[in-house]
């Protein structure tokens, strides 16, 4: 800083309140300033910076070591809103979401002195963990347990599944059969939830249920066994890789899509408007989400008495494509 001062013929002072973004310096002075950092290629140092103003400018992250689309592109959603932010992003990755692993990545962010915690939480297994961390950390939980009194941020995961299964019934089938997501995740509770309220304000019948996981070979062995049913007409399944699976069974059954049974997924994979025929899906705003957690958690940071709900849902959208049509007359 000294260094940049002294090019910019300016004080100490005036370098620090640039850095810091205070109102009280002339944009003549600025621009001197801003100049004279990129010309010596300044970096502010976080850790002193962290010992002066008590603050830490990164934010520590536990997550599930997965290469699942939802909590992945959530993970890179969060990245972006921090740099936005001027906040860098340390990740603990967990193999399990469980009271031991999400405890441990915690203590280890602690010892760094975050300024803050986001917990991506998708699962039931992750709600002990975080009902006994330190009550003055400044936590956000992403998708997390909306039983819990923490500071939440989720898609709406049953407003999705209502609109996927409200498209199905538009197109005039009689009811919409939904393959599930593990049933410790929130998101497919949520899913679940949106699906048979949807089919509850229709009047139409529910038909069972057919749980699974969140991968491809699921969705296949399901689709086998809803192939050799012939009412289904309609089919709303928990994510895009089950959808895959159900549409390669179909196809292998010389089941047409959409002409004798129409899909839709959930999460808008890139890949999903690539499959064969493109997949109707819904998409949810990660981005949101993202900022949302961000701006929630800064606010506990800047002050402990926090204004303002502690609980947002984030609304998805519907993504229509060619795997919905009207049922075929029998």
């Amino acid at each position: 800083m000294t260094d940049v001062a002294r090019l910019a013929g300016v004080s100490h002072q005036t370098v620090s309140r640039v850095l810091n973004g205070h109102p009280n310096v002339r944009e003549q002075t600025r621009l001197r300033v801003q100049a004279a950092i990129t010309e010596l290629g300044y970096r502010p140092n976080r850790a002193a910076r962290a010992l002066v103003t008590g603050r830490s400018q990164v934010i520590g992250v536990v997550a599930q070591n997965t290469t699942l689309f939802g909590p992945a592109s959530l993970l890179t959603a969060l990245e972006q809103a921090a740099a936005e932010a001027g906040f860098a992003v340390s990740v603990g990755s967990v193999s399990d979401l469980d009271h031991q692993s999400i405890s441990a990545a915690v203590e280890r962010h602690l010892a760094h002195r975050v300024a803050g915690i986001v917990v991506i939480a998708p699962v039931e297994s992750a709600g002990e963990a975080l009902g006994r961390l330190p009550k003055d950390v400044p936590l956000v939980t992403v998708d997390g347990d909306p039983r819990r009194p923490i500071p939440l941020v989720t898609v709406d995961q049953v407003a999705g599944a209502r609109a996927a299964t409200q498209h199905l019934l538009d197109a005039g089938h009689r009811t919409v059969w939904h393959v599930s997501g593990p049933p410790d995740w929130f998101d497919s509770a949520g899913r679940i939830e949106g699906w048979r309220e949807a089919l509850r304000s229709a009047g139409a019948e529910a038909p069972p249920l057919i749980p699974a996981d969140w991968s491809a070979a699921a969705g296949y062995r399901c689709g086998q066994m809803l192939a050799r049913i012939p009412e289904v007409t309609a089919v709303f399944t928990a994510n895009d890789h089950l959808a895959l699976g159900v549409l390669r069974a179909l196809h292998e059954h010389g089941l047409r899509v959409p002409d004798d049974i129409s899909v839709v997924g959930f999460d808008d994979v890139p890949e999903a408007a690539y499959f064969i025929p493109p997949l109707t899906t819904v998409r949810p705003d990660f981005a949101a989400v993202a900022r949302a957690s961000l701006d929630l958690l800064l606010a506990q940071i800047e002050s402990s008495d926090v204004a303002g709900p502690l609980r947002q849902t984030i609304a998805p959208s519907l993504v229509a494509r060619r795997s919905v049509g009207a049922p075929p007359r029998r």
